[in-house]
């Protein structure tokens, strides 16, 4: 069984190309849902969640850097804001943790994501999404049926990756 796991992370992917189809409430919730079971420093879960559906919302928010252009092509998004105050130290990583559930979720029920980057373009994306100040967009999921399917990309190999004891 543990090995069916270990294959399932092997074959996430990150999704650029989506299928026109809609994703049901039911299914964005239960992505939801699993995300709010992230670790997170003292248990703060400093994270809160913006679903995007409205296709001149997506749209904007694909032109904030030349990477984000896949949310244009998504029938949704899913930005992941995070509460500065509640986690003051830990906020990024936090909402890092909550944003990969959501990924590993959507991809445990067959939907592709891409994780865009959105700390370069904080204040742009507060504006688009009306997001108060003391909160800040952490990622851009894109979200959707998968309509290609990647190979791998390389990684690099353990020797390279892996110290005992102290840096070596």
């Amino acid at each position: 069984m543990s090995e069916n796991y270990l294959k399932f992370l092997r074959t996430r992917r990150s999704i650029r190309i989506f299928k026109p189809e809609p994703i049901s409430d039911e299914l964005i919730m239960k992505i939801l849902d699993i995300a709010r079971f992230a670790p997170s420093a003292g248990n703060r879960q400093p994270w809160e969640f913006i679903v995007v559906k409205r296709k001149n919302l997506l749209n904007r928010l694909s032109r904030i850097h030349r990477s984000a252009k896949p949310i244009a092509r998504a029938p949704l998004a899913i930005v992941v804001i995070c509460d500065k105050r509640l986690s003051p130290i830990s906020y990024h990583v936090d909402c890092a943790n909550t944003a990969m559930y959501i990924m590993l979720a959507a991809h445990a029920l067959g939907l592709g994501t891409v994780w865009i980057q959105s700390l370069r373009n904080i204040e742009e994306i507060q504006k688009i999404l009306n997001i108060p100040s003391d909160k800040v967009p952490i990622a851009i999921i894109a979200v959707g049926w998968p309509a290609e399917k990647p190979e791998p990309r390389p990684r690099k190999p353990l020797n390279e990756l892996v110290h005992e004891n102290t840096y070596s």
